[in-house]
């Protein structure tokens, strides 16, 4: 790495910069056409702010004055202040997964004084312990901050958003109460597939799309390859893209003023009727439940009468506040504000996700559009061990939906395990959640089954019937054929692992569409995908067979006839009814092969053979037996004839048939539990 000493400058790379932490010296890089500049009049810690131009191939940075992050900080002591409408600035966070959302969050709230450094902790907004140990924002949530810009008070009201596919539902109620989004990519990784689509979703809100490139610290990082990529997959203009790094405090003041400068007001509309948008809610057990909203139109105050339009209910405002990133309390919110009512609500119903709030005496005369409705894609049934939980279990998901409006669930029957939730997901990972959050939160234990999709039958008699679980599948006497459903799945991948995710998805199905280069060394493949083989381990699959590199993003697409059947399973000639799956014709055989010797192993022996058979309708596919336990009836016999030892076993087998047809097998319930894990991982 060569030097030279210049009239008291220092020349280097960046990333040499950087690691050695000399941010005041005057730096040239001479490796590649990209100059970047750090300039200073006195030596700061790398914490420091800076500011990036780029202007052609070549971008600038320049690390901000000490007094730029002290006068920011100062600024958010006073977070309840009234600003101008025009001085309200409605901000979300997108980004794939782990590129670094919940640290520049952190760093904003930090930089304007929001939160102390003495409170401050990692995921400071990641309130769940689930996020905490996954590190992974389940949760949207918001927070109120102050920024002083051009000697005038701005306030801005931060959305910090999950990156996970399966959360996108939480993506797009946060972007319905914004006015701009900050897209912040990996400087190391690049452009990933929920990029992508969460850059599809701002976009439909009609927001400011500011880009940022998170992480310019790592050794690794490649900010001009990244910022081509961006140009050349999304079509984002990235002249003005803000390089930053939110572990180190690099270019923070930068994406504020940008927020400021970039990111529209929301429109007066103080005057008007109050309508204000529910885009989030919780359930306090001392407070009743608590709305999350943003104000449209109008103006609320607290006291006020208001009328919740969808439900029909009206209460009154007890406590209105902001969120910041804890609940302060306020006597009034007009348009464009976000904040938090609590009003004694006891019926979770009376205040659902998407609803509008106005005045009981002066009503809106239409409500906001709301959220378009969350499609579940994946179902499971949900049991409780204890029969005895089955109401802690209802009233938990009530409590929960509340929280969690992508959730759908009904009752549901089982012979096997009682009582419990037939239930609706995004996916894997959000059931998963889902089923942790209920064993934390509500002390409950649970069972779950494994997931199926949503099968579309068309009978014979023209009649069509929509069904996610194998029990209530028609006989195949009355049903025309079945449906199910089909995704487009985009894979975005190192070119190295192309071969093998192709393979990987040929296996689970797939049907090619196309696959493009969108850079010299990623490419892009696209397949048409039955939901089904999705919802087993295929992202695990994803990340194992291209060492964790590629991303995947995936859409519904609408229903295909395939050539599916329902597999059951007989133990000593009964149908087992919670053992039943819908699988397609050419792995039955495989699955019920594996299903049944799982259930040798699993079923205690008893006094008679018991036959383990997987069949499709009448025809056995699969067949293991349990041999009898037996009494050694020829102990007695020392030597004689043949004829007396024939005789005593022909004895011992009519009994055994005698109690074969009045004997009942009982499946343990660790069998069933071991059985469902097996059909998690073999469908």
């Amino acid at each position: 790495m060569a030097t030279e000493i210049c009239g008291g400058s220092l020349f280097l790379s960046v990333k040499a910069q950087l690691q050695l932490q000399l941010p005041q010296l005057f730096l040239h890089s001479q490796r590649t056409t990209t100059t970047t500049r750090f300039t200073s009049s006195k030596p700061r810690s790398l914490n420091a702010p800076s500011t990036f131009h780029r202007r052609g191939s070549s971008v600038f940075c320049q690390v901000a004055s000490l007094s730029d992050f002290e006068s920011a900080a100062k600024a958010g002591d006073d977070r309840l202040s009234k600003v101008p409408v025009s001085n309200i600035r409605n901000f979300s966070i997108i980004a794939h997964i782990d590129h670094g959302k919940s640290t520049l969050a952190d760093k904003l709230l930090q930089v304007t004084g929001t939160v102390h450094q003495r409170e401050m902790k990692e995921q400071f907004l990641d309130n769940m312990d689930l996020e905490r140990e996954r590190g992974i924002t389940i949760k949207l949530q918001a927070a109120r901050m102050r920024y002083v810009f051009g000697n005038e008070a701005y306030c801005l009201n931060l959305i910090d958003t999950p990156g996970h596919v399966d959360f996108s539902y939480e993506v797009s109620r946060s972007l319905a109460a914004c006015e701009g989004a900050l897209l912040v990519v990996d400087a190391s990784q690049g452009v990933e597939a929920q990029t992508l689509a969460n850059v599809y979703l701002a976009l439909e809100n009609n927001l400011e799309i500011i880009p940022v490139l998170n992480k310019i610290d790592l050794p690794g990082a490649e900010p001009e390859r990244v910022i081509k990529e961006i140009e050349e997959i999304v079509g984002l203009d990235c002249s003005n893209a803000i390089l930053c790094s939110a572990k180190e405090g690099i270019g923070i003041i930068d994406i504020l003023n940008a927020i400021v400068a970039r990111v529209p007001p929301p429109a007066d509309t103080s005057k008007r009727p109050l309508r204000a948008l529910i885009f989030d809610s919780y359930y306090d057990p001392y407070r009743g439940v608590i709305v999350y909203f943003r104000v449209v139109d109008g103006t609320i105050k607290k006291g006020d009468r208001i009328h919740f339009m969808a439900s029909g209910k009206d209460y009154f405002a007890d406590e209105i506040g902001v969120l910041s990133p804890n609940q302060l309390q306020a006597k009034e919110l007009y348009a464009g504000e976000v904040g938090y009512l609590s009003a004694s609500i006891r019926t979770v119903a009376d205040a659902r996700v998407g609803d509008t709030i106005t005045h009981y005496a002066r009503k809106a005369d239409n409500s906001l559009p709301g959220y378009e409705e969350a499609t579940p894609m994946v179902f499971c049934g949900l049991f409780p061990v204890d029969a005895d939980q089955f109401p802690e279990l209802r009233d938990a998901l009530d409590k929960l939906q509340l929280n969690d409006a992508a959730l759908k669930y009904e009752p549901e029957t089982s012979s096997a395990m009682g009582f419990g939730f037939r239930c609706g997901f995004l996916g894997l990972l959000h059931m998963e959640i889902v089923q942790e959050r209920l064993e934390r939160e509500y002390n409950l234990n649970l069972i779950t089954t494994a997931p199926s999709v949503v099968y579309r039958v068309n009978c014979i008699n023209g009649d069509t019937v929509e069904c996610s679980n194998p029990s209530v599948l028609p006989e195949p006497g009355s049903r025309k054929s079945i449906e199910e459903p089909v995704v487009k799945i985009e894979l975005l991948t190192p070119k190295d692992y192309i071969g093998s995710l192709m393979e990987l998805a040929q296996e689970r199905r797939g049907k090619f569409k196309e696959m493009k280069f969108i850079t010299e060394n990623r490419a892009s493949i696209t397949y048409e995908l039955p939901l089904a083989e999705m919802v087993g381990d295929f992202f695990d699959q994803l990340k194992s067979r291209s060492k964790g590199y590629a991303s995947m993003e995936y859409t519904f697409i609408g229903y295909n006839e395939s050539d599916l059947v329902k597999l059951d399973i007989l133990i000593n000639g009964d149908i087992v009814e919670p053992l039943a799956t819908i699988v397609h014709k050419d792995k039955s055989y495989h699955v019920g092969r594996a299903l049944t010797l799982k259930l040798k192993e699993l079923i205690p022996r008893q006094m008679f053979k018991v036959p383990i058979q997987a069949c499709i309708g009448s025809k056995v596919i699969a067949s293991e037996a349990l041999s009898a336990i037996r009494k050694d009836v020829l102990a007695k016999c020392y030597g004689g004839d043949i004829t007396r030892k024939k005789k005593l076993l022909k004895k011992q087998a009519e009994g055994k048939k005698r109690m074969k047809s009045i004997g009942k097998v009982d499946v343990p319930q660790e069998a069933f539990m071991a059985v469902l894990k097996l059909e998690k991982e073999v469908i």
